[in-house]
């Protein structure tokens, strides 16, 4: 889902754990924000909303921390290797799926025992992950070759291995009910959509510029996207395959997440801190302020807690509330 992270902006206020924070009075509040040290340069995140565990990988520690919400504690450090990059989590079966793009592969862990599952080959390049839950499979998109890697997470194999019609992708998202994948290219500022049926990319949708991150609400079945190259985040058409809105932010987004319930996206795209759209008027609702250059973002879709990842200190926010 995620992309790369973006420049630092200037520093704001900085936000003291268990403190209410707010950006702009009367603008957007929190009421408990919490953090975590984790040391190292924690980057991507994703959340099993049925345990409640947070997932963060370290490229630099070849790690990924277990992180327990309930007790703002990293339950357990598990060493994968190489430079993981992407981590997305299937709750229904329980897996933890680990990009590690240097070997061009996927490392499958095992949610409850946190164990070795398997170690999947899909393609160089592989670093942007999404989750088909109803099918029990895995979306791997390529960031230097454009190639989409699909896995099969029952047998823990490579079922194919699509190219793409750019040469590099830095995100991806899926629409598992309307069998729909979209992979953000920021070489060519669009979104393109791979139709799972036919297992070919079926439509291309110009975007801002540099998109490195998309998600899809999967009710209403729109797409946003995080544009690293301008202070906008664009609104795709599921219908039209079209930019039909763009929302206007105090800076560039690198990373998004929606919370499928009330289709409330989060972004990095704040001043220094979070950017909290409403995702079907398509209107900013609210800045919260975190003191830092926020990198990854994503929600527990049961408790709607936003964590944050804060590579140049070392640590993950967890916001509740906002």
């Amino acid at each position: 889902m995620r992309g790369r992270p973006i420049g630092r902006r200037a520093l704001f206020a900085l936000v003291t754990a268990g403190a209410a924070a707010v950006t702009r009075p009367g603008v957007a509040r929190a009421q408990d924000v919490r953090s975590i040290d984790l040391g190292g340069s924690p980057a991507a995140v994703a959340v099993n909303p049925v345990t409640g565990l947070a997932y963060v990988t370290d490229p630099e520690a070849g790690t990924v921390s277990v992180l327990d919400p309930r007790g703002a504690s990293v339950g357990a450090v598990l060493d994968v290797g190489g430079a993981p990059g992407d981590v997305a989590v299937d709750p229904k079966v329980n897996r933890v799926y680990v990009a590690n793009p240097p070997a061009g592969t996927v490392v499958v862990l095992d949610g409850r025992t946190h164990d070795l599952v398997s170690v999947i080959g899909a393609g160089a390049g592989a670093s942007a992950l999404a989750v088909d839950e109803q099918a029990n499979r895995v979306y791997a998109a390529s960031g230097t070759t454009g190639t989409l890697a699909v896995l099969d997470g029952i047998s823990c194999t490579l079922s194919a291995l699509v190219p793409g019609p750019q040469p590099s992708f830095a995100g991806i998202a899926v629409d598992a009910g309307r069998k729909l994948a979209y992979c953000a290219s920021t070489g060519t500022d669009s979104v393109e959509v791979f139709s799972i049926d036919s297992g070919k990319f079926v439509a291309s949708v110009k975007v801002g510029a540099r998109p490195t991150a998309v998600a899809v609400h999967a009710g209403s079945g729109t797409v946003y996207v995080a544009n690293s190259g301008i202070h906008h985040m664009s609104i795709v058409d599921a219908v039209t395959h079209t930019e039909r809105k763009t929302v206007l932010l105090r800076s560039e987004a690198s990373s998004l997440t929606v919370h499928q319930g009330t289709n409330t996206v989060y972004t990095n795209g704040g001043q220094n801190g979070l950017s909290r759209v409403d995702g079907g008027s398509g209107t900013l609702t609210g800045e919260l302020s975190l003191g830092v250059n926020p990198g990854d973002v994503a929600v527990d879709q049961r408790t709607r807690t936003v964590f944050v990842t804060d590579p140049l200190h070392g640590r993950v926010f967890l916001v509740r509330d906002f």
